[in-house]
């Protein structure tokens, strides 16, 4: 496989070095260990590379002693813990390798957020740096392609998403790819995570999540679906979260009064496994749900393209009971944009008056012209 240059890579290398624990967060499979060995080849004998899925690696780091950890490692300036949240404690472990070995650099990836950083957050405060990184992004390929590579290959993203393997691979092998990734490795973290045995619950609330993308979600008719409560239910929607399947958005509101203040809704991190959950990777022109998949491919764009800015803006919907909505809005520095993504141009969509004048914001149209200055930062030419 080609390797794709990653924006955190550079971002990573300038904070090597500097006294700071460096966590990288991120679903599996989206080229973590990839990019953490990228970062090791420019340590030729001075960096190791530890799987702490594997049994040795939790054996040698089992004890709390700095001394016993020290002769485990080995003599390295560098040293890579990969799927860090194996290791029991490993808060504690990299709270006392940070006291007791200065000078030794790590850095730690895991695929589930919710074993490795609250145990990070707990020990490390104010000793790491943290990054998530995302499936490929419009903005890493833009480095290697021309925009119109990237345009001929939209509806393909829209179908098969943008995990590192995908991006290469032709439609028969993509759909096994996704098929095999969201059968196993999507579960892998999820289901150990409380000891959760109800796989076949988890894959029913993966799938109506997946027909729900763009609409407002009901904890309580999920719950009905799924014959649990609806604790459970945001219990499970917590977990899917933390392991980077899907994120929320709330809805937006300065208590006006026709305005919905307590809803979310729900998006997935990449199409291609959304698209694999409900198996349908029918091209966007025969599909029913093509205008919620670019708006879910446009709004988790954006989102590495935040993340990867270092810009982090509060993120909402907008929606009033007589239906009035605006899909995405971002808030930073008290400044507020609405954002309408629109996949054809054969629709028109209204601009909210009530929005623009209650919040002085402005509103963008987002559609297939225009999209690459708000996901790419990138001006066409005349």
């Amino acid at each position: 496989m080609i390797y794709i240059p990653r924006i955190l890579e550079n971002v990573i290398k300038e904070r090597l070095l500097t006294g700071k624990i460096i966590i990288i967060y991120g679903a599996r499979q989206v080229g973590k260990t990839t990019l953490v060995k990228k970062i090791l080849s420019d340590y030729q004998g001075k960096g190791k590379y530890l799987n702490c899925e594997l049994l040795p690696v939790q054996e040698g780091l089992a004890k709390h002693d700095p001394d016993a950890i020290k002769a485990f490692f080995g003599d390295y300036e560098l040293i890579i813990l990969d799927e860090a949240q194996n290791i029991q404690d490993i808060g504690k472990k990299l709270k006392i390798l940070y006291d007791s070995i200065p000078g030794l650099q790590i850095i730690a990836t895991g695929s589930s957020s919710f074993e490795l950083a609250h145990n990070v957050s707990e020990s490390l405060a104010g000793r790491s740096y943290t990054f998530t990184l995302h499936p490929i992004s419009l903005q890493e390929l833009r480095c290697m392609h021309d925009l119109f590579w990237i345009e001929s290959k939209l509806e393909h993203f829209l179908r098969f998403g943008l995990y590192p393997e995908i991006i290469n691979l032709d439609e028969l092998s993509s759909r096994e790819y996704l098929i095999q990734l969201a059968s196993s490795y999507l579960y892998k973290d999820v289901l150990k995570f409380e000891n959760i045995k109800k796989s076949g619950i988890m894959q029913k609330l993966l799938q109506l999540l997946a027909l729900q993308i763009g609409n407002q979600v009901s904890y309580h008719e999920l719950s009905q679906s799924l014959g649990i409560n609806h604790v459970t239910v945001q219990k499970y929607i917590d977990i899917l979260e933390q392991a980077f399947v899907i994120f929320r958005l709330h809805s937006f509101s300065r208590n006006v009064r026709k305005e919905i203040s307590k809803s979310v809704k729900i998006y997935f991190y990449d199409l291609g496994i959304r698209n694999a959950l409900i198996n349908n990777f029918n091209v966007p022109a025969i599909r029913s749900d093509t205008g919620a998949l670019w708006e879910n491919f446009c709004i988790v764009e954006r989102k590495k393209f935040n993340d990867y800015a270092m810009r982090f803006p509060n993120i909402y919907f907008w929606r009033t009971y007589t239906q009035k909505e605006v899909d995405y809005v971002e808030e930073i520095d008290g400044n507020i944009t609405g954002y309408e993504f629109k996949w054809s141009g054969k629709t028109k969509k209204s601009i909210p008056k009530d929005f623009i004048e209650n919040y002085n914001a402005k509103v963008e149209t987002i559609d297939k012209n225009n999209y690459f200055t708000f996901l790419i930062n990138y001006q066409r030419g005349p």
